[in-house]
């Protein structure tokens, strides 16, 4: 049985080309090794391309998360509808109260708003943060992101403002111009409606990366904003926890030990519209390099019908000398295993490869054609970023193995079922 096997391997591994067929060898077995060898590379570009594709993909959403989460917390406790003083007077027991799980790492209070910027005749839609200057470095990475001006300038009864870098260019701010914050609320009088302002003083710029968020956000002190946006917005606790990836999980478990009204967000519900959109789009780009491999899989299967035909010869030959038809299916079921393995861990290889070395392999090749594929001005990303991820190289790997050894079946069948008697007469 062991001898029978070993056969079986030998004729299977010459076939796929990776088994010398003695001295010289004949046109035939070149042939079929060329095809062979043509299938083995289509399978490996497959795979190393969809690799490398998803890596380059998880490496922007890891990026534009971690430039997301420098300026937002990753768990946000509010009190909808409530008093914004009350809330604020007794922030630190709520803050207690999130503590006593072990994954709450920093706590600060804050309040959230919108209200409208208004310089001479610019106006600018903003999303208004107030905030402890002292503590928000506890939940957020906003005092390393100033690209002027300090954090620490807020304090409260000053009213300053720290805006995002997009509006100060949209309304040619500069540290120690002053803006006036229009509130949703106001009175109304004889002469109208009149709505609430305050004039503040901009006393920093910050600059995430990410264009949302310097678009949109000013912080100020958080006394401040309980001041001007006492009927409107939201007040509470914001969180940073230990594993960003189990918010939503800490924060249903931090409920249990909320008083009741208290609601809680994670950092996955904020931005939930984008991160759809992007694992929307990962599973599209999945299904569709997918095909690729696919493709290779058929250029396989065509490969060993041809292979078949080619040996029909050798197979009655085998027939007569006593091989049965399940040891002749298995010679080209090793074939097409042989040459779907090895192709798919060349290109899991050569993927993998490119993927953890693509912060040099990029530059290389900007620097050898004289271009530059993400120009910062643009993107606000200089450099192509990846995070390949051993499920996906798994899952791709998986895919590409059974996609060849589904190839494989019906030529293997069509195999076993020659006639030597048949095809001895025709040759």
């Amino acid at each position: 049985m062991a001898i029978r096997m070993a056969y079986e391997w030998w004729i299977g591994a010459r076939y796929a080309g990776l088994a010398r067929a003695g001295r010289g060898g004949r046109r035939g077995d070149r042939f079929v090794s060329f095809v062979a060898a043509s299938s083995m590379a289509g399978i490996g570009l497959g795979v190393a391309a969809l690799i490398i594709v998803l890596s380059v993909m998880n490496g922007f959403q890891t990026e534009v998360r971690d430039r997301m989460l420098s300026v937002l917390p990753h768990i946000e406790l509010y009190v909808p509808g409530s008093d914004h003083e009350q809330v604020l007077e007794h922030w630190q027991d709520l803050a207690d109260a999130a503590r006593q799980d072990a994954a709450v790492r920093g706590a600060a209070p804050f309040v959230a708003a919108q209200g409208m910027l208004a310089r001479g005749q610019g106006l600018s839609g903003v999303q208004v943060r107030g905030i402890d200057p002292a503590i928000e470095p506890e939940v957020s990475d906003l005092a390393g992101q100033m690209a002027s001006g300090s954090l620490d300038s807020l304090a409260p009864g000053a009213f300053r403002m720290v805006v995002g870098s997009q509006i100060a260019q949209s309304l040619g701010l500069m540290v120690g111009d002053t803006v006036l914050l229009l509130a949703p609320q106001g009175s109304i009088s004889p002469a109208g409606f009149a709505p609430r302002m305050r004039q503040f003083t901009v006393s920093g710029i910050f600059s995430s990366g990410y264009y949302e968020y310097d678009a949109s956000l000013v912080f100020i002190d958080v006394q401040d904003a309980a001041r001007v946006f006492r009927d409107s917005g939201v007040s509470g606790v914001r969180l940073r926890i230990a594993d960003m990836q189990r918010a939503p999980q800490v924060a249903q478990d931090l409920l249990g030990r909320m008083p009741a009204g208290v609601r809680a967000m994670d950092w996955t519900q904020n931005n939930r519209t984008w991160f759809a959109a992007v694992q929307t789009e990962k599973r599209m780009m999945f299904l569709i390099l997918t095909l690729i491999v696919a493709v290779a899989a058929f250029n396989l299967l065509s490969s060993l019908v041809m292979a078949v035909k080619d040996k029909r010869s050798d197979i009655a030959i085998l027939r007569t000398l006593g091989a049965t038809p399940a040891e002749i299916a298995h010679i080209f079921l090793i074939q097409g295993a042989l040459i779907g393995v090895v192709g798919t861990l060349g290109g899991v290889a050569l993927g993998t490869l490119v993927a953890y070395n693509i912060d040099v392999i990029v530059p290389w090749i900007e620097h050898l054609l004289g271009i530059q594929f993400l120009p910062q001005q643009i993107y606000f990303i200089s450099e192509l970023p990846s995070n390949p991820q051993l499920s996906d190289i798994a899952v791709i790997g998986g895919t590409s193995l059974v996609l060849s050894l589904l190839a494989t079946l019906y030529p293997s069948w069509r195999a076993a079922r020659l006639q030597p008697a048949r095809v001895l007469r025709h040759d």
